[in-house]
């Protein structure tokens, strides 16, 4: 069973500094391109906007712009782990942060499914004074 837990969000001031984590299970996220997205709304996933991705060989990454050089995506293999450093966060970076495993084409910083089984349940990023 595929399984993606978030971690790490909370309430930072801006400026500040946060990293997520994403425990995956029941698959290798070295098999996978990994993906981070965040929802502002808490509509469905299809409304979730492009963060940043890695593709499983590890040699392409794709940010969005609004957070290109301020965010990082990487990968443990060893831990099986996802990670997003964000530093210098702004109030607009908050939203609620989700990580998937496939269902994207990284080099275009695109999904192109929406399978929940492959989706983490997300967590809180609250950029405020």
């Amino acid at each position: 069973e595929v399984r993606l837990v978030e971690s790490g969000g909370g309430l930072v001031q801006p400026g500040g500094n946060l990293r997520l984590s994403c425990a995956a299970s029941g698959f290798s996220v070295s098999n996978y391109s990994m993906s981070w997205g965040r929802q502002r709304q808490g509509r469905s996933l299809e409304f979730t906007s492009w963060v940043a991705g890695i593709n499983k060989q590890g040699n392409i990454i794709r940010y969005d712009s609004s957070v290109e050089g301020r965010f990082t995506i990487s990968r443990d293999d060893a831990k099986n782990t996802l990670y997003l450093k964000m530093t210098n966060l702004k109030p607009e970076d908050t939203a609620m942060y989700y990580c998937a495993a496939d269902g994207c084409r990284v080099e275009y910083g695109i999904w192109t499914e929406y399978d929940m089984n492959n989706w983490g349940k997300g967590t809180l990023v609250t950029v405020s004074n």
